[in-house]
């Protein structure tokens, strides 16, 4: 699951080509070509990523300092586990298991809120999003595939440097996936261009909610800027490396009981399951990606499946796909 580029969606002429039949599964990847001179838009786009990954660590230093020696308000942490469930099920259920892989289908309502919700994580706008996610399956650990840990091969310094790729170095490439290839339904619809214009707006309004929030309930700016601190910075940080995770870690450490296509090396791994709600069982994805659940074998929580399921008996999704026996069955391994 990806993080996309901070800016609003651009889309160049260029397009990823498939990659190459000769491809063996362990060489590193062909180079890119040239890397073009970096003009001030570019500049500007690695800025604000840096911003983005690094001052959510900085804030974090910056409260243990505010707070050293006192109690973080109960406040701070209710209000950082209320916003972490909202956007991290924002990017699971909404941009994740619905727009980018058609799980299933939901009322207007509901996919305008699951894509603002989604977007308030800070992970990027919506259609660039779906659009780099989308182009991560169509080359999953081949060349093209753009957070693959296996970009510099499968040798120990390989595997080393293409985690760090994985994990974060993807996003300084500013490596553009164009949206009207990979993500043509949602630039047609207006509601979700809406939601992917809104996107800087909605970046200083997932930081405005837990400041205002803590204001309201402690009384004093102390208590704004503690919640700003934990319900903010460090909550997106968190839900940030939850995801990158589900990136780096999920196609390198964990279980394969699903045949997926060659070359891919999704996995399942427990200890994300909850953080991630339900994203690390992403072997079985992989094998089946428009299923609306991933975690199908006995003892694997999958909190989005669960709100999916809420969300279709309240009638606001529908032609949910759900795994079936037959389906499970025929891709295990």
């Amino acid at each position: 699951m990806p993080l996309s580029p901070t800016t609003s969606t651009t889309v160049t002429p260029s397009d990823p080509a498939p990659p190459p039949r000769s491809y063996d599964g362990t060489s590193p990847f062909p180079p890119d070509g040239p890397v073009p001179a970096r003009d001030g838009g570019e500049w500007l786009y690695v800025t604000v990523t840096a911003v983005i990954v690094i001052l959510p660590f900085v804030a974090l230093g910056l409260a243990g300092w505010l707070l050293w020696g006192s109690l973080i308000h109960p406040a701070d942490i209710v209000l950082a586990l209320v916003l972490y469930t909202i956007t991290g099920l924002g990017v699971t259920v909404g941009f994740h298991r619905g727009l980018t892989h058609g799980g299933y289908r939901a009322v207007r309502p509901v996919r305008i809120a699951l894509a603002v919700a989604g977007s308030l994580s800070v992970q990027g706008d919506v259609i660039g999003w779906v659009a780099t996610h989308r182009r991560h399956h169509a080359f999953t650990d081949q060349p093209g595939d753009p957070h693959s840990p296996y970009r510099y091969g499968t040798h120990l310094r390989g595997q080393l440097r293409g985690l760090v790729h994985a994990h974060v170095g993807w996003l300084f490439r500013n490596e553009r996936t164009p949206a009207e290839r990979y993500a043509p339904d949602l630039l047609a619809d207006r509601d979700i261009r809406a939601v992917s214009r809104a996107f800087p707006a909605l970046c200083v309004l997932t930081l405005a909610l837990p400041f205002g929030a803590g204001w309201a309930i402690g009384g004093t700016w102390r208590y704004g800027v503690t919640a700003l601190l934990w319900a903010g910075f460090v909550r997106i940080a968190l839900l940030h490396h939850v995801t990158w995770s589900v990136n780096s870690l999920c196609h390198m450490i964990g279980e394969r009981p699903f045949r997926t296509r060659r070359h891919d090396r999704a996995t399942n791994l427990w200890p994300l399951a909850l953080l991630s709600f339900g994203e690390s069982w992403h072997n079985l994805h992989h094998a089946d990606p428009t299923s609306a659940r991933h975690g199908v074998d006995r003892g694997q929580l999958d909190p989005s499946a669960a709100v999916i399921r809420l969300l279709e008996r309240l009638g606001w999704v529908h032609d949910v796909r759900w795994p079936t026996a037959d389906r499970v069955a025929a891709r295990r391994v």
